[in-house]
């Protein structure tokens, strides 16, 4: 069994050492548990934004501030009409579909939270029906004459600058305005350099949880891979869910559970070799850019 040396550093995954995320949190924390207004979670992708989200809605919960559950929501996949009925929910035998009727992600959001990540991928049409749902808990299914009710927490995510992409024409200002009265930025992996031992020994203890087996680093193993990890020329461009991959496929692929050096070298000489390719693919380049440094 792992040391639970970190546990106390580790709940939920997104504990920290670095003092900076950890005054990050509490601030969270506060807000949350003294307003219904909407939260905005920006950061790359990989840094814990649906962490975050997750324990915001377990601290509204606790201190009954809301009793239903946490709807995650893929912006991304929210595009054209299915993409809103998935949303807004759909009337039975809209468009001659029968037997299609379906309630939609804001009724199952009603009494909780509604966490719209990648809400920096949403179009404008959407952003608009969004909005005035958000605003008033009311909107139409589609198809429907009649409208419905639903009151949630919102919980925004974004791996993008909104507010540039509101001055490029791509967002809407209007939205914009009601989401961004609580913005908090979340460091990237490669800010919070500390964390990375916690947080292996955090996927290791995942790994013998899912997987049902004991896992460990021998020795060398473990220091050779965290000083890899640590090395400041090491890009984790998918930050700690590119780390915990890393860590997972290890135990996947360890015999009796023992991550030797040997094992660390060739995960090394993967992931340099995936990021390499990474870069030098034109469309991942420009995405890496677009990221930032």
């Amino acid at each position: 069994m792992i040391a639970q040396e970190y546990s106390d550093l580790l709940k939920g995954g997104i504990e920290t050492r670095n003092t900076a995320y950890n005054g990050l949190i509490s601030q969270i924390e506060h807000v949350a548990g003294a307003t219904r207004a909407p939260i905005l979670l920006l950061g790359e992708t990989g840094t814990g934004k649906t962490q975050l989200a997750e324990r915001i809605h377990t601290l509204k919960r606790d201190r009954r501030m809301i009793k239903g559950r946490m709807v995650h929501v893929n912006c991304a996949t929210l595009s054209g009409p299915d993409g809103i009925a998935m949303l807004f929910g759909q009337r039975r035998g809209y468009t001659g579909q029968a037997g299609s009727e379906r309630n939609g992600l804001l009724r199952e959001a009603d009494g909780g939270v509604l966490f719209l990540d990648e809400i920096d991928e949403l179009g404008l049409r959407e952003q608009a029906v969004i909005l005035h749902a958000i605003e008033t808990g009311r909107y139409y299914p589609l198809g429907a004459d009649y409208e419905v009710t639903s009151q949630f927490q919102v919980i925004a995510g974004a791996n993008r600058d909104l507010r540039k992409l509101a001055a490029d024409g791509l967002f809407r200002q209007d939205l914009l305005s009601r989401l961004t009265a609580w913005t908090f930025e979340i460091p990237p992996l490669r800010q919070r350099r500390e964390d990375i031992e916690p947080n292996l020994i955090f996927e290791l203890a995942r790994a013998e949880r899912e997987l049902g087996a004991q896992y460990g680093l021998i020795l060398d193993a473990r220091e050779r891979y965290l000083k890899f990890c640590r090395d400041p020329a090491t890009l984790w461009p998918g930050n700690f869910r590119d780390f915990g991959a890393s860590v997972r496929r290890m135990c996947i692929l360890a015999a009796r559970g023992r991550i030797t050096r040997a094992m660390v070298e060739e995960e090394i000489r993967r992931l340099r070799g995936l990021w390499s390719a990474s870069q030098s693919d034109p469309d991942l380049k420009l995405l890496a850019d677009l990221l930032g440094p």
